[in-house]
This record gives C-alpha cells, structure tokens and sequence, in this order.
C-alpha cells in the first residue's frame, strides 16, 4: 500500500497556487478573476472560487476537538439532534392526544404554543396527561408575563407525578425582547421580568428559561453574519443584566437557549452555527464562570420564513431540506422543520408529516446523526467560519458600544438595520441577483393561487390579535416573493390573462435560448406565454401575434439581426401591442432612436419591469 501511494504521488505532484492562478487567469482571456469568479456574498466579505490548505494555516478553529472550548465542532461528543414539532394549543384535549401521536411518529421534542390566559394547573395537567416529561424534551412558549407561572405549574406537577426533574429537559420561551422587535413597543423595564423567570427556572435545573429568539431577525430578512452578531449581543445582554442583578453568570447562561433561523445559503448556514457556538464560548468565558460547561451554547434551529414561497408552494421542501441538512451538519441541539404551506395556511397533517419525515430520513437514511462535525478541515467551511466570526464579532462590539441590544432594540435601531437587510435582498430577488425559485424564476405558468389567503398573523407576545400601538420601528416579516406574490396575484384577480408572443426569428440558439428566457420572465406576472419554433420573417411573426390576441410580443433573436429586425418588426406591428426586445445588443441606442425603447435582459429589475407591464395592461 506504501508503494502505492509513493508511486500515485509521484505521478501528480503539488501545485502551486500560483500555477493554479495562472491557468485560471488564461482561461478567462482577460476577464478580472475578482469579477467573474469572486462571490460577493453580501456578508460583509467575499468568498473565493477555491481554497486550499494554505489558507487555513493558523487559525483557532481547526485545533479543537468536538465537545472541548470552544466548542466550534460542537458541545456533544455525537451528533444527534432531537426532531421537534410545535403545536398551537387550542384545545387541550386535543394537543394532548395529538403529542401523543407524534411520539409514535419519530418526534423527539414537542414545542407547545399556549395563550396567556389559558395558563393554569388545570389546563397544564391535562396538556401533558400520559407525557413522561423524563422521556422527552417539552417546549414551551406562551405571554412573558406568564411564563414564571407556567413554570411553577410544571415544577409543581412533575413533582406531583413523582418525576425526578433532574431528568427533564426542555425550555420555556421568555423573550424579553420580542415586544420592541414585534410589536414596535419598547420595553425598558425587562430585567425585573427575566429575574422573576430565572428564579423560578431554578425548580426545573435543566429547564431553558431565557430565549434568544434569533430566528426573528432570520424569518425578517437578516443576512447571515448580522444574525449571527444580534444574537450574541442579546445573549451577552441578558448575561451583562442579570449578572448585575445578583445572579451568578453559571445561573444565567445555563439558562439561555438560543432559537436560531436556518437559511437556504448551505455552505454559509454550517458555518454560522460553528461560529456562533466559538464566540458565545469566548463571550461568556469572559465572565469567568465557575463551570466550564456554562460556556456551551444550546442551539434549537428551525428552518427559515423569509424564503417560502405561495407560489409552486412544494419548492418549499427543496428549500427547508437543505437547511435542515446544514442545521444537522453543523451539530445543533434539535431542529423544526417548517410544512411547505406555512406561508398561506395552518399546515395540515399531510404538510406536517412530510416536515418530520426531512429529519428523519436526515438520521434514518443518511446517518447524519452518526458523524460528529463532517465538515471540519474543509479548507471552504473553515474560512466561511473564521470569515463569518469576524464580521459578527465587529457587529457585535458596534452594538455593545452603542449601549447594548436592549438600547438599540427599544430605540428601532435593530430593527432599521434589519429592515434595510430585507429591503436589499429583496431588490436582490427583483433583479434576480437572489433566487426564489417558482416566484422570480423558473414559475409554474399555469398554476393560479389567488385563493391562497394567509390567516391574519397573531400577536407575538401574547398569542392574540396585535394589542398595542407600536412606538418604535418593528421588524417587516414580508416574505422575500411577497412582491412577486402580490404581482401575480393581481393579474389573476384582474380576470385578465394577458397573452406574451415570443417571435422567434434568424439564430437558432439565440433565439431559443432568449425565447425561453422572456417566457420565463413574463410567466412571473401570471400572463400566458405564446412560445415558437421560428417564423421566417418578421412579417409573418407580427401578423401571427396579432391573430393570436397579443398584447406583448416579444422579439427574439441574435444582437448582429437585432438592428434589421427590430425596425421592421416594429413597423409591421405599428402600435398594434406592446413590442419588447429580449437583450441588450449593441445598437440598442440605434433602436431607441426609432422608438423602439422595451428591452429585458438579465440585468432587468423583473419586478418593476412586470409592474409597469401591469399598469400599461390596465391592470392594478
């Protein structure tokens, strides 16, 4: 065997990153590396097309050990992860006997989702009847201010049962925060709350009682590292506060769970979680804690919102798929996938089957759950962690310079910068720079989903309908198709099905490939698309079109035939529909002259090409 890698080795010696550099430059024919390879991620740094073991010489991450500080290969020695499904308790009757079910089905934590109101001893006992709280992991998330209540039922009935709580592990969500980041209501006065929940956790030790919902900023828009960087100064909020208040810094970071949004950047979302597990490791280290172990951050993930979709809705599954596969990879503590359907509708059982079954045939078939930290040593994946840590690291120290997450939450200014993040990407899916596949690309042509309407969002807080008057900035929860959505929808309300032609002439490949490119692009406003093997002359296409009832047609060609049958097709159609030319060539300032001024291409804003499209076509 020795010999044999001797002589394999011998054969293909090393190259140099410089050799490398060099053959790439030639193969680009003068085309800057920087702008055709370079991915300009948006995260505050750039990625390279390739790495190599140079690039992760001397860095931290690379040195631990899975379970060891600072726990950027993970805090456990495995990689298993409790599948989670959260139930919205409106009976609690019915939640209990549907829990039960579910721990039949490979659910391995239950998230209960209970009103304010409906907390009490009775409706507890009932919710959790034949629930071994030793067995499973329970959730719990209901009204911040009855969350110290909930807790003192549930120690109460534990003991009541006989049940050792030493050996019950879950979590209940008090989110000191969620009123500025939701509601848009300050609230100054959180310390004496999440005192009150931490001296009650202290009946349920292995209870989280403290929450950073992370998630929020994911499901609004939040790019990665400033997720990742708002999350660890809520964290170390709630460690710098409580602290203050007498508690021991071992007390209040072994109380804090941190729930974190999953997005569909694969590669970039592993990184996260290992970044995110090293910082907050060195955070709390700072506090000098008496117990290592309250260094270890508990991770729960769940797949994103921002990213789901109404339209072609089971691309949703492809979506939460791979998110789920990067929460798993990267070594979190339990996941939730979120149904397809969440975006219009209560997800049903069939949607809700399908999202446990993306677990587990993750564990089952794959054995993810068997391989601690696959991706350590990827030259790629540690550089998105060491880049990803900087960048959060640096947006960390701003937000603690200028007064801490608490201060900048209740003034609006997380959620400014947040909003500004979603208002970017969403430019980014306008102009397709971001892809939300069946919305801004690639759309099913004749699906119709105007009867798809969302149930009125609840109030974050306490479960009911929005109670409060907002006083400052909160986070916008608009989806990143919610544009293309509201685009789309309006067509199909209008009862008009505009009729796009694609006249297809000259170049075989060009036009193909162009014909196909402007049937997606209009089929994203929910207009009907005409498509053509080929006329021989502009004339023939025109008077075709003008039989068929368009109102656009859309020229497809090469750019050398654009400047012959751009003019002629534009005469023969005289005003008779809309007339688009699909490109950008080289005489475009030729064909403006001849008022001939409707081009798409792939730098086009989709979006408000679409809408001005709608206006012109009446429809509103």
């Amino acid at each position: 065997m020795a010999k044999l890698k001797e002589k394999l080795f011998s054969e293909f010696p090393p190259v140099s990153t410089e050799e490398w550099m060099a053959k790439i430059t030639a193969d680009l024919k003068g085309v800057p590396f920087e702008k055709k390879l370079v991915w300009k991620t948006g995260e505050g740094f750039n990625v390279n097309p390739f790495y190599r073991a140079e690039d992760i010489e001397g860095l931290k991450t690379t040195d631990s050990l899975p379970g060891e500080f600072p726990y950027v290969r993970g805090t456990k020695k495995d990689n298993d992860w409790k599948v989670r499904q959260n139930i919205e308790v409106c009976c609690f009757k019915g939640a209990n006997e549907k829990a039960l079910d579910l721990l039949t089905k490979g659910v391995t934590s239950l998230g209960f989702i209970i009103k304010g109101d409906e907390v009490n001893e009775e409706n507890i006992a009932t919710l959790l009847e034949g629930i071994c709280p030793a067995s499973v992991e329970l959730n719990f998330k209901t009204c911040n201010c009855k969350a110290a209540k909930l807790i003192e039922i549930l120690a109460n009935l534990y003991k009541s049962k006989g049940v050792d709580v030493e050996k019950c592990y879950g979590s209940v969500n008090y989110d000191a925060f969620k009123k500025p980041l939701v509601k848009g209501k300050a609230n100054p006065e959180w310390v004496e709350g999440a005192s009150a929940v931490l001296k009650a956790g202290q009946a349920l030790p292995h209870y989280r009682v403290l929450a950073v919902n992370a998630f929020l900023l994911n499901n609004a828009g939040a790019f990665i590292a400033q997720e990742l960087g708002y999350a660890l100064a809520w964290g170390n909020e709630l460690l710098a506060k409580l602290t203050d208040a007498g508690f021991s810094v071992d007390e209040v970071a072994k109380k804090i769970k941190f729930n974190m949004g999953i997005s569909s950047n694969y590669f970039m979302e592993i990184a996260k979680f290992r970044a995110a597990r090293w910082l907050w490791a060195e955070i709390v280290a700072a506090y000098k804690p008496a117990c290592e172990c309250a260094c270890k951050m508990h991770v729960h993930a769940q797949t994103s919102e921002w990213n789901m979709t109404i339209y072609d809705a089971h691309v949703n599954l492809l979506r939460s798929q791979t998110e789920a596969m990067s929460a798993a990879i990267a070594g979190v503590d339990s996941i939730t996938v979120r149904p397809f359907d969440k975006a219009y509708q209560t997800p049903d059982d069939f949607s809700e089957r399908i999202a446990r079954n993306q677990q587990l045939l993750l564990k089952e078939e794959s054995h993810f759950d068997k391989v601690v930290d696959p991706s350590a040593g990827s030259y790629y994946v540690e550089v998105l962690t060491n880049s990803l840590a900087d960048v959060a690291w640096k947006l960390f120290l701003e937000t603690e310079e200028k007064g801490g997450f608490a201060a900048l939450a209740n003034a609006g200014e997380i959620q400014k910068a947040v909003n500004a993040s979603n208002e970017t990407r969403k430019k980014n899916v306008a102009t397709r720079r971001e892809i939300l596949l069946g919305s801004n690309q690639y759309p099913n042509f004749n699906e119709v989903a105007a009867d798809k309407v969302k149930e009125e969002a609840a109030c974050g807080c306490c479960g009911h309908g929005h109670c409060e008057a907002a006083a400052v900035t909160a986070l916008d929860f608009s989806r990143g198709a919610s544009e293309f959505e509201a685009l789309r929808m309006a067509t199909e309300k209008s009862g008009k099905t505009p009729k796009v032609f694609m006249l297809t002439i000259g170049n075989l490949a060009m036009r193909l490939a162009r014909s196909q490119f402007s049937s997606n692009f209009f089929a994203c406003a929910g207009y009907k698309v005409i498509d053509n093997l080929g006329f021989d002359t502009v004339e023939a296409g025109v008077e075709a079109a003008v039989k068929a009832g368009a109102e656009i047609v859309v020229l497809c060609s090469s750019d050398d035939e654009y400047a012959t049958y751009a003019p002629a097709a534009y005469k023969a159609l005289a005003g008779r529909a809309e007339f688009v030319v699909a490109g950008a060539p080289a005489c475009m300032d030729d064909l403006k002259a001849q008022g001939i001024d409707q081009f798409i291409h792939v730098k086009s804003n989709v979006l408000d090409t679409l809408k001005a499209f709608n206006t012109k076509l009446g429809i509103n």
